[in-house]
């Protein structure tokens, strides 16, 4: 193992080394950075998932299928084949990630987002009920679980679930499957701990997913045509994908460490200043590319109804936790544009991506985080 590399796996702890880790949703955007750093952190990950969603992936350009410990293609809603991958991995760790989660897509599709995001939910959770190698699982769900009065108040784990729009929805019912499974059948005897996390809207390098600004802004802006943004003045809390990466695997190393004082609901969002709205995102994004432009498309009649204010509120992670965000908008959009460049003018993906970890970690380092 060479010094950096070294360096990475004793990140955490050295919690996560030659520790069985499990990752639905692997072949996502998200999982495939986590699945990244979790190789990074010397980690035997598995991985249950569908095909990689997209066309370029992440995990595809990562070569994620060959470096994993197992690479299973699967479906959430399906039980049977779900606890046939756990039992197969016997992890110690589950990060969940597996959903629909596109807020567009939702109303077109909400029977599968449903079925996906909270039945999917259900059928880990039942699972790992099953499986008794289990340690922890770190439901991943939504800044949008939360039902959005859109006051300009950020949003603490104590407040209502809800959600106007299927995916919204969804995401405060896998909330609410998670605290009844808690306590349910993981209470503190039995020596499962159960967090769920919500984060802001999550930015980086590899995300080619329809609907979503940053990938909207590469695609335009590799073709030379300026960027259509639906809803400039929306207000959302962006952070880079590492950030709440980072808040999920510091959370898991508590939650090995069997304490149930880190069971249930965390948000893992940017200071409040890193929730601006959707213009200054692309303007940001415009100016790191170093060319183009942006237009706000003419009215077209009725459109989904998509929050317009949103915000996390973090105190709980920053005081029980000690986790912070490291990165401000600025350097959130100007590392992920710097990435796409790079990957648009021939870079490695690989090397871009572990390159963007061991940054994120130097700045960890530099700023005494736990």
């Amino acid at each position: 193992m060479s010094a950096p590399a070294a360096e990475t796996s004793r990140l955490f702890g050295g919690a996560f080394a030659g520790r069985r880790v499990l990752v639905t949703g692997h072949t996502g955007f998200k999982g495939s950075w986590l699945c990244e750093w979790l190789l990074a952190l010397g980690a035997e990950v598995s991985g249950f998932a569908l095909e990689p969603p997209t066309d370029p992936s992440l995990f595809d350009d990562l070569g994620l299928a060959r470096r994993i410990a197992r690479h299973r293609i699967g479906d959430v809603r399906d039980l049977a084949q779900l606890r046939f991958a756990i039992a197969e991995v016997a992890p110690e760790i589950v990060f969940h990630l597996a959903a629909q989660p596109l807020v567009r897509l939702s109303y077109e599709e909400p029977v599968q987002t449903y079925a996906t995001n909270v039945m999917g939910t259900v059928n880990v959770l039942e699972a790992v009920r099953s499986c008794g190698s289990v340690r922890a699982v770190v439901n991943v769900t939504s800044d949008k679980c939360y039902e959005n009065r859109e006051t300009g108040q950020a949003y603490r784990e104590t407040d209502a679930m809800g959600g106007r729009d299927p995916y919204s929805s969804s995401k405060g019912c896998a909330e609410l499957v998670t605290a009844a499974y808690r306590r349910s059948f993981f209470g503190e005897e039995s020596g499962v701990r159960i967090a769920s996390v919500r984060a802001g809207n999550v930015i980086g390098g590899g995300d080619w997913a329809a609907d979503r600004i940053i990938p909207d802004c590469v695609r335009a802006l590799s073709a030379g045509v300026p960027v259509v943004v639906r809803n400039p003045d929306a207000v959302r809390p962006w952070q880079h994908v590492l950030e709440p990466l980072s808040g999920y695997l510091l959370l898991a190393t508590r939650l090995l460490a069997g304490d149930a004082a880190f069971d249930g609901a965390w948000n893992f969002g940017p200071e409040p200043d890193g929730a601006v709205c959707v213009r200054e995102v692309v303007d940001a994004m415009v100016a790191a590319w170093g060319s183009g432009s942006w237009t706000a498309p003419d009215a077209a009649g009725p459109q989904p109804h998509e929050a317009h204010l949103l915000a996390l509120d973090i105190t709980k992670a920053r005081e029980e936790l000690g986790w912070r965000p490291l990165y401000d908008v600025t350097k959130a959009v100007g590392t992920t544009a710097g990435w796409y460049a790079a990957r648009h003018a021939g870079a490695d993906v690989g090397a871009l991506t572990r390159d963007d970890i061991a940054a994120y970690a130097a700045r960890a380092r530099e700023s005494s985080m736990p």
